[in-house]
């Protein structure tokens, strides 16, 4: 990211005719190039207004707007508007063109050649997952929601654009196909590195999107503004802690990943042709209520309890009870912590790509993150108040 934000608003405001309060009252804020900044709160705090703001769909009453330091205030507006995609809700794909045209609609406003869009629509359609064979010539009412969504973000990216803005652009779809769209639109992201506006009510949402979160206010006012892992670890006051809702703490476990965040402990395994009184002393000495068995390959199959191995003389492939709380290198403890509640010895095995044993995560460890990430939070608001 550069030094200089790529957006900047400035004591930004804007008072409607007839209103004695403003929408949006002295609002500053900063967008890096290439982040994705999520606008959350609660309906009519102000956020579509702010986005429409940015690219003067709307104009301020007061205040700066800032384009690589350039004030946008008094520039052409639609020439502006050209520099940033849109996409909305509803969608807003025009009726009665083909999606072609839809996408066309900016890089024809800009004079490029026919050659030139068509083979920008094709890249595009193939970029959010729809054959342009297929989808070309089709029109909006031809589409499903999730397909017409998808279409809404390939207009937007017609001219490739410097700035994205997203009001609210997968609310309107069924849970399954919106986690499905987000995914997508994370993945191309991470490809095209597009300075993001985003706006959404639902903070589950502005946790998986953003880079940051600003969590807004009556009037646009910013309650916090940081990453989501600090305002889940960290949430400054009342109004944030009551928008973010139980379950912070386990939502925080989303950005933790298990051979990153945890130094996973030994467990003590043995192989169906081991001595089980060894295996016993071996989890006496560990402290632990059961011993994995692992096959001739080192997976993890059987969880053998210590009352199993006191009683047996030696153990099969069907003694204990089948392992099923396994997770990946790379998941989160998000998920080995699902993973651990259906574990009969409450810890999640980690595998290697193979399936063989790596080590296990334990609730102690999620503990131990949990409170490192609270520790480095308050530490990090604690600097910036010092040197504020």
């Amino acid at each position: 990211m550069s030094h200089a934000p790529k957006i900047r608003l400035e004591h930004v405001e804007k008072k409607y005719p007839g209103s004695r309060t403003p929408a949006v009252e002295d609002l500053s804020l900063e967008v890096e190039e290439g982040e994705i900044l999520v606008l959350v709160g609660p309906s009519g705090c102000g956020k579509s207004t702010t986005l429409r703001l940015v690219n003067r769909m709307i104009e301020p009453t007061g205040g700066t707007i800032h384009l690589d330091d350039e004030d946008v205030t008094s520039v052409n507006a639609d020439r502006l508007r050209r520099r940033m995609g849109y996409v909305i809700q509803q969608v807003g794909l025009f009726p009665h063109q083909s999606i072609a045209q839809n996408i066309a609609t900016v890089p024809s406003m800009l004079g490029w050649d026919r050659a030139r869009v068509s083979e920008r629509v094709d890249e595009l359609l193939t970029m959010v997952g729809l054959d342009p064979e297929t989808y070309r010539d089709r029109y909006p009412r031809e589409l499903s929601g999730g397909q017409a969504q998808r279409v809404g973000v390939a207009r937007a990216l017609g001219a490739d654009p410097e700035i994205m803005l997203m009001d609210e652009p997968f609310g309107a779809i069924d849970p399954i196909t919106r986690e499905r769209l987000q995914n997508e639109f994370l993945r191309l992201q991470a490809e095209l590195r597009k300075t993001i506006v985003f706006v959404t009510h639902d903070i589950d949402e502005a946790i998986r999107m953003g880079d940051r979160i600003a969590i807004l206010g009556e009037r646009s006012h910013i309650r916090q503004i940081d990453t989501p892992e600090r305002i889940l670890a960290f949430p400054v006051d009342d109004f944030v802690r009551d928008f973010i809702g139980s379950g912070s703490t386990l939502k925080g476990l989303q950005f933790e990943v298990v051979d990153d965040a945890v130094e996973l402990d030994p467990y003590p395994t043995m192989g169906v042709d081991d001595d089980p009184a060894r295996a016993l002393r071996a989890a006496q000495d560990a402290n632990a209520a059961y011993v994995l068995l692992l096959d001739e390959t080192g997976r993890p199959t059987r969880w053998l309890s210590v009352e199993d191995l006191e009683s047996a003389e030696r153990v099969t492939a069907e003694s204990g009870t089948e392992v099923l709380a396994k997770v990946e290198l790379g998941a989160t403890l998000f998920e080995a912590l699902e993973q651990m509640l259906i574990s009969a010895a409450a810890v999640a095995c980690v595998v290697r790509d193979d399936g063989s044993l790596y080590g296990v995560v334990r609730l102690t460890h999620l503990n131990r993150v949990i409170r490192q990430a609270r520790v480095e939070a308050r530490e990090h608001y604690e600097r910036i108040g010092a040197a504020s």
